[in-house]
Parts: C-alpha cells; structure tokens; sequence
C-alpha cells in the first residue's frame, strides 16, 4: 500500500515509517519538525519507496496519486512539548486531525488516529478500559494534549458515521525506545540522561504513581495490526506491566551504572496516579500481545542515548563527577 503518515519524524512516526517501508509499503512522511528533527529519517532517505514533506498539516493537507492508509500521528506528546506549545497542540489536533481526515476521505483511504490514554485523564478507573470515559480536567494545563485528542476521536467517530471513512482509533500507553529526544521531557528519556550525565535523576512527588511501557517495538507492531483489521476501536495499546516513577529511576540508575543520586522534586499539576492499559481487546481483536521485555527495552534505548549523544557536551556533570544531594541541593 501507500501511506501517508503524519508526524513521520517524530519519535513514534519514523519507527512506524520504517516498519511500513520494512513490509515493501511506499510511505509519505509528512513532518514540520516542531518537536522532531531529520535525523530521525536520514537513514530512510534513499529508500526509493521513501518520501518526505516538510509540511504543517494545520494549513492543508493534500497528496497527489494514490493513498491507501493515512496515520495520523503528528502532535507534541510531552508535557514539556504541549506546555511550551499550547495552541500549536491544540490546532494539530483539530484542524491538523480535519485535514487528515479529509485526506482520507478524497482517497477512499483507511484512517488511523493515534489517540493517547491521556483521554482518561488522572483516572478513577484501574485499569483503564475502552468503555472508560475518563476523568479530565478540561481547564488544567495538560488539557490542550487531553482535550485535543478527545476532540480528535471524536472527529475521527463523525467521519466514520457520517462520511464512511474507514477510520480507526487507537489508544497508546506509555511507549518508549531508541529516537527519543533527551529534552524530551517524560520519565525514561529524562532518567537516562540524568544519569548518564551524573546529574541528579528527579521523581516527581513521592514517586509512587506508576506508569505501565510499551516497548516502541511492540507498539509499532499493534499499529500495523490495527489498521489491517476491520475494527475502528478505540483500542487500547500498551504493556500493562506496571512500575512506579521511583522503581523506574532505580531500575534505570542500575542499567546505566550511574553515580546519580535520586532526588524527589515537586509534582506537576494533574499529573495522573495510575496508568495501565486493559488490552483485552486488543487481544481478541488484533491478536496482538506486547513482547518485549521491559528491561530489553530499557538497555536498547540506554544503548540508544549512548551511541547519539556526547553527554560532556551537555553543560552538565559528566559520569566521572558524582553527584550528592543535600537538603534538596545538588553539590559536586
């Protein structure tokens, strides 16, 4: 097939264009770089199935020839990303999800939205499934992230009712591996360079709300799977094996070796306590089962970050200078 996927460089996306192009797909990535860069793609370039569009898909979206499936997975994802980018979060997720749609309905094209379980919001319901409505608070800082992908579904459900898009909804957990930005701003990425830099790693709270990973791996493979089937979803995808923030940054302090101290910081406002997938349907529907241990996950992308990044070239504290922490300061 040809797809058109949006967000295509960012994090999730390239690994997606990558295992389209994997599976003998022609593929259109269609990237602004806002929260993403070229290096994420470089490697795809001369792949003569591979085509690239530096394009804001907020203004138009339009794609000459052919297009039998559009994944749409442009948006900021971070809450670093969506708080410094209210209002570009909230028009990808509107007008950018609308000209996706549209796309596909000029094409006869399948649809897939790559919604978030940040649609439940801090949730009163564990774990979250599909029939859950969530709990958001629809004025909150996070709410332009929430709220756009809540909007986003419901886009999404409308052109499959009332336009008979083949559209399809997923739901993704917390994903992680090889690609993520170290300034990303969520848990893995910011641990593994705190510690491998020998800064202090930083838990928000008391460390005990939990978060369940998705190796990207596995999530890429429930995405393919998804938009085969005949199913619009919502489907939840993500590894219910579920972890707290502090479990996390031990875990991680031991996989890096790191000298780093752990220092609890201050919470984010609505940050939520729990988060777990029930995959139940996707099981049944998509026959489809995370597989990659966590730990495996973990040691790739540290293997990741190490192999990218010079971390002396940082402007923070090399491996060989370890941190200690005192009353919350941090002295070398």
């Amino acid at each position: 097939m040809r797809a058109v996927v949006t967000g295509g460089a960012g994090f999730l996306g390239s690994h997606l264009c990558e295992r389209l192009l994997q599976a003998e797909h022609e593929v259109v990535c269609v990237d602004n770089f806002l929260t993403s860069g070229p290096e994420n793609i470089e490697h795809l370039m001369d792949d003569r199935r591979f085509q690239f569009r530096h394009r804001d898909i907020t203004e138009g979206l339009d794609e000459p020839g052919e297009v039998d499936a559009v994944f749409h997975m442009a948006s900021p994802a971070s809450p670093a990303d969506y708080l410094k980018l209210p209002l570009e979060t909230l028009r990808v997720g509107s007008a950018g999800t609308w000209h996706a749609l549209d796309l596909a309905a000029a094409k006869g094209a399948r649809f897939l939205l790559a919604s978030t379980s940040e649609s439940y919001g801090d949730p009163l319901v564990h774990p979250q499934p599909e029939s859950y409505w969530g709990h958001v608070n629809p004025v909150g800082p996070r709410s332009v992230y929430d709220e756009a992908k809540r909007f986003g579904e419901a886009l999404t459900t409308a052109y499959r009712r009332s336009r008979g898009v083949d559209a399809k909804i997923v739901r993704i957990f917390n994903t992680f591996g090889p690609r993520m930005r170290p300034d990303d701003g969520r848990a893995i990425p910011t641990f593994i360079r705190q510690a491998l830099s020998g800064e202090p790693i930083t838990v928000t709270g008391d460390g005990k709300q939990t978060r369940s990973l998705c190796y990207v791996d596995d999530l890429v493979d429930g995405l393919m799977r998804m938009i085969g089937s005949s199913h619009g979803g919502p489907v939840n995808l993500g590894n219910p094996h579920e972890i707290t923030m502090l479990e996390l940054a031990q875990w991680i302090s031991k996989l890096t070796e790191s000298p780093s101290e752990i220092v609890l910081v201050p919470r984010p406002q609505d940050d939520p306590e729990k988060r777990r997938p029930s995959i139940t349907l996707a099981r049944e529907l998509l026959d489809w089962n995370p597989m990659t241990p966590v730990e495996h996950g973990l040691r790739e992308t540290v293997r990741d970050f190490r192999r990218r990044i010079d971390f002396d070239d940082l402007g923070t504290t090399s491996r060989r200078h370890p941190v200690t922490v005192v009353n919350g300061t941090a002295h070398r």
